[in-house]
Parts: C-alpha cells; sequence; structure tokens
C-alpha cells in the first residue's frame, strides 16, 4: 500500500474534459463521442497566439478520454503509447468533433484505435495503447489524511473523509461523502457507498480512546448510511468481517461484532455489541439483534424480529422475543444442500426443538442418533455452546 503524504483539497481539474457527450457505447468494443470546440478553450491563446489550433497531444487525450467508456464502469484511462498518428487537418475554433474509439485486441493495456472527423473531413486516425492508472484516484474534493494506506486501483469519491490510521486495499470504492476512519482495514474490492460511516469510534460509553480496530474482509459492500462500529477493551479490540458480505441502507453493526463470509444485515437492522454472526446468515429488514447474541451459520432472522436469544444455525427465527420457525430450507437449497441433508437437517430439528424433556437429553439423543453428519454436528455443537440459551 501506499501511504498517502498530503491532504487533499479543491483543485481544478486535469485533464482537461475533452468529450462533451457520448453518443454510442459497445462496451470492451467500441465508444462514439462528441466535442464542440470553444474559441474559449484554455488552451488556445498559447497554441498558437493569433491562430488558434488544438494541440495533437489533445486529440490524442480526447481519445483516451472517449475510450474510457468502453470499461462497463467507465474507468479512467491513461496514454501508455502511442503506436501511430496522422493528423490529416488542424482543428481550429468552432468545429464540431465526432470521435470514435474501437478496440483493437483484449488484453492489458488497451490497444484501441482513434478515428476523429469533423463532417465528412477526417481529421486524425491514432492507434494507441491505454491503461487504468495504477496508484489511487482520489477526487480533488476528498479529504485523505497524511499516513492513510491506500492500495492501487482505490477510488475515494467527491467529500468523502479518509482517516490517517486506514488501510484501504487494492480496488475499493469509497463514495461521495462517506466516512472510513479509526483504525480501520478495508479489504481488496469492497465498496462503500454515500454517506457510511465506517470506523468511527464505538457507540459505548466505556471507550476511552483505545486504538481498537474495525477489519472488513474482502469484497463487502456497504450501503449508503451504515455504520460499522471498532471494537472495545472489553471485547477483544476489534471488530470484523468476512467476505463477500452485504450491509443494506440504514445497517448498524456495533463493537465487537464478530461476521462471517457473506452474512446479510438488511435496511434497518442493528447488531448490538460483541454479537456473533456465522457464514451465510441473513438478518432481515428492521430486525434487533440483543448484544452477546449468536446468530449460527445459514440462519435467517425474520423481518422485524427482535432476537434476545442465540439462533442455531440453517433455523428460521421470527417474531418479538424470535422464536423458531423450523428450517430455513429456501436458504439452504440455494447454498445447494442437497435434499438428504435437508432431510436429516429437519430431523435433528425435531428430535432437538420439538421433543419433550430436557435439552440435553435431546442433544445426546441426537448426538447418538445424527451426529455422523457435519451439519448435525455443528448444530449440536453450537445449541451446547450457548451461554445465552437458544430460541426455541
Amino acid at each position: 500500500m501506499t501511504p498517502h503524504a498530503e491532504p487533499r483539497g479543491p483543485s481544478p481539474a486535469f485533464p482537461y474534459a475533452l468529450i462533451d457527450r457520448v453518443l454510442e457505447v459497445e462496451a470492451g468494443v467500441r465508444a462514439v463521442g462528441t466535442k464542440l470546440v470553444s474559441a474559449n478553450e484554455p488552451y488556445f491563446p498559447g497554441h498558437f497566439p493569433g491562430a488558434p489550433v488544438l494541440p495533437g497531444v489533445l486529440v490524442c487525450e480526447a481519445l483516451v478520454q472517449l475510450g474510457a467508456h468502453l470499461a462497463e464502469d467507465a474507468e479512467e484511462l491513461r496514454l501508455v503509447a502511442v503506436d501511430r498518428a496522422r493528423f490529416r487537418r488542424p482543428v481550429l475554433p468552432g468545429d464540431a468533433l465526432r470521435l470514435e474509439v474501437t478496440r483493437r485486441a483484449p488484453g492489458s493495456p488497451w490497444q484501441l484505435r482513434g478515428v476523429v472527423s469533423v463532417g465528412t473531413a477526417l481529421v486524425a486516425e491514432v492507434d494507441f495503447a491505454a491503461a487504468v492508472p495504477a496508484g489511487p484516484r482520489i477526487h480533488p474534493t476528498a479529504a485523505v489524511a497524511r499516513g492513510a494506506e491506500l492500495d492501487q486501483g482505490v477510488t475515494v469519491g467527491p467529500y468523502a473523509v479518509v482517516g490517517r490510521h486506514v488501510r484501504i486495499a487494492a480496488g475499493c470504492r469509497i463514495g461521495a461523502h462517506a466516512v472510513i476512519d479509526g483504525w480501520t482495514t478495508l479489504g481488496a474490492g469492497t465498496r462503500v457507498f454515500s454517506f457510511a460511516s465506517v470506523g468511527s469510534i464505538p457507540q459505548d460509553l466505556k471507550y476511552r480512546g483505545e486504538p481498537s480496530t474495525l477489519e472488513l474482509g474482502a469484497a463487502n459492500i456497504v450501503r449508503e448510511f451504515v455504520s460499522i462500529n471498532p471494537g472495545t477493551a472489553a471485547g477483544g479490540m476489534a471488530t470484523r468481517t468476512g467476505k463477500g458480505c452485504l450491509f443494506m441502507v440504514n445497517a448498524h453493526v456495533g463493537h465487537d461484532c464478530r461476521l462471517g463470509d457473506h452474512v446479510i444485515v438488511s435496511p434497518g437492522a442493528a447488531l448490538g455489541g460483541h454479537v456473533t454472526v456465522e457464514d451465510h446468515a441473513i438478518i432481515g429488514g428492521l430486525v434487533g439483534v440483543h448484544q452477546f447474541v449468536r446468530i449460527g451459520e445459514s440462519a435467517l432472522c425474520a423481518a422485524g424480529a427482535m432476537v434476545s436469544m442465540d439462533v442455531p444455525p440453517y433455523c428460521v427465527a421470527a417474531g418479538d422475543r424470535a422464536r423458531l420457525h423450523g428450517l430455513n430450507a429456501v436458504g439452504l437449497r440455494r447454498r445447494g444442500f442437497t435434499p438428504a441433508t435437508l432431510a436429516t437437517l429437519k430431523r435433528a430439528y425435531r428430535m432437538l426443538f420439538q421433543a419433550s424433556g430436557a435439552r440435553r437429553d435431546a442433544v445426546a439423543r441426537t448426538r447418538e442418533a445424527l451426529g455422523h453428519v457435519r451439519e448435525v454436528a455443528h448444530l449440536l455443537d453450537f445449541v451446547v455452546a450457548s451461554q445465552r440459551g437458544v430460541c426455541r
């Protein structure tokens, strides 16, 4: 990662915006755009006084800017090499340029061919190579503190704020007005949308400024107005998430939480401090999860549930002071669980949660009958390890 050395403030955009309108885009293949050359262009006074001509290098730059639209997400491109350039006539004030860029060959850097014309008159033909800039791209209005570390391919949008202890891995995208603060690490390919707050101090009155951390795994998606807090001294000093998690609008993840891979936290859901969520669990909209609760693998907390006890793996919990409502069969099928495994889990569910008698006896009977099945063994181990008790 590259430490960021200077705070960023407003500054003039460079290079110049040389495309007025993009008319056609065939992703990865071809793009067409226009540019009306005004007599007031800022480069004309020096090129040349009294006889303004658009510099040939800016014709090439216009083609590079148009070429960026060949990428589906309109990545910025930078000129790497010009293989061949033929300029047929000068570009003068008042000219309406039509520019067309096609991709000559796959691979990186991009091999492109550009053609520029005015009406039926050919202006230029350019074969060139261009590539996505290697370093981070920071909007002029973003505030990135001295000491923050941004890896290659990181994008920081307008008015975003990045604190001095933050580390952002390759390919992350930080949206406009988002705040990334504290001792926070974002895994590769993570995307943080506008107005999210990631890494701000814990909402815990016992917090005394200790350098606790927040670690987000790779390819997380943090949508608008999400808040995720770092850890505290009482909880191991860290909040952690796995890879591929989705935090939807207005979700909250409290201090010292531990989330596995591919967890979904739906709009308005809130996880209290010290909550553990295992892989592939789904927290429905407006769900409230009490501190120290555990949510098991592939469990589903239905919308609006108030969860105060542990939710076993593979199960559905719903309601105020949530209770179990069977297996999350739809979610398990989507994950590829076989019919045989589902049938075994259903049998284990009945033995554990629907039979009469003490829970420890139900666990013993289930382990004896079905404990050789990995998923059942995990379910039983989760129930046995519960300190708060499990939903029933």
